[in-house]
């Protein structure tokens, strides 16, 4: 069995030793503290970040995917990260996809076992038929789950391209990946559990890789998700109907009709008002200018 305990994430905290016996007052300043530190970390890992996010880009402009691989908390992470795409910016469901060791049970309950088979991970690769237009992410923040390995190294034989994240330094735990994502925020509160500034730092990373790739292919104009699924819920037609009269000045009756008449899409919407053309001339339009429709809007 592997002696894991060099790795940071598995150090004592010399700033909660005692945290067993302190206040409930105390406590709490205690992860304020630590989780206030996350961030920074952050910070120190974004130029890595950001050749991430280039790689995830070109997938998609590809017709490619962004998967995401992990065990425990870093596949709930990814799995999370994947389901709130769709509805935010309209996203194929299978553009970005999270997989977790144990398959779906083990995002309503550990399945601590499965995280050990890097066959498992290999497998889980070939049933998505991964290839040279994907991006396989792995997190595993603690850098050495033999799940993520195993679907890291099927993914590069398939030809894709790879991403690890973790929260050890490489000189801890190697990678053969395109880009490699530190985020070293130093030993947890409480020993070894990762679901807490590490976890933080998984999800502070995610937001980006997703939220900018999906800019840059036009699913946002200025900082508004123009691209959202207004068929959802009330709550998004509502921003939709807001998102139009923002940008058009329109009222709230003429800006829910222009949706109506859009089919729900805010992004047809506006293209629809600001160049005097129909559903049809908006879609194509949108289409000729690769989805993104600043330049569009502009010429008004």
């Amino acid at each position: 069995m592997q002696d894991r305990g060099h790795l940071l994430t598995e150090q004592r905290n010399p700033a909660s030793r005692a945290f067993d016996r302190l206040s409930i007052t105390e406590s709490v300043a205690v992860m304020n503290a630590e989780d206030a530190s996350v961030p920074a970390a952050v910070v120190a890992a974004a130029a890595d970040v950001a050749r991430a996010i280039e790689l995830v880009v070109a997938a998609f402009r590809a017709g490619g995917r962004l998967i995401y691989v992990g065990a425990g908390t870093s596949g709930r992470l990814g799995v999370l990260d994947a389901s709130e795409c769709p509805p935010t910016f309209l996203s194929d469901p299978r553009m970005v996809q999270g997989v977790i060791a144990g398959g779906y049970d083990a995002l309503r309950r550990a399945i601590e076992g499965a995280e050990d088979s890097p066959e498992d991970g290999a497998a889980a690769m070939d049933e998505r038929s991964v290839d040279a237009r994907d991006v396989v992410m792995g997190i595993t923040t603690g850098g050495t789950t033999p799940y993520v390995h195993g679907a890291l190294r099927r993914a590069r034989e398939r030809g894709a391209r790879t991403i690890f994240f973790a929260c050890v330094s490489r000189e801890h735990v190697a990678d053969d990946c395109d880009v490699s994502i530190r985020v070293t925020v130093g030993p947890e509160v409480v020993t070894g559990s990762t679901r807490l500034k590490a976890g933080t730092a998984t999800k502070l990373v995610l937001n980006m890789i997703t939220t900018i790739s999906m800019v840059q292919i036009g699913k946002v104009y200025q900082n508004l998700m123009i691209d959202v699924n207004t068929r959802g819920n009330t709550k998004l037609v509502d921003r939709g109907m807001r998102m139009i009269m923002t940008v058009t000045g329109l009222d709230r009756p003429t800006a829910a009709k222009l949706l109506t008449d859009s089919g729900g899409h805010v992004k047809t919407a506006l293209v629809m008002h600001v160049r005097g053309v129909d559903r049809e001339g908006a879609q194509r339009l949108i289409e000729q200018h690769e989805g993104r429709i600043g330049g569009i809007l502009d010429q008004r």
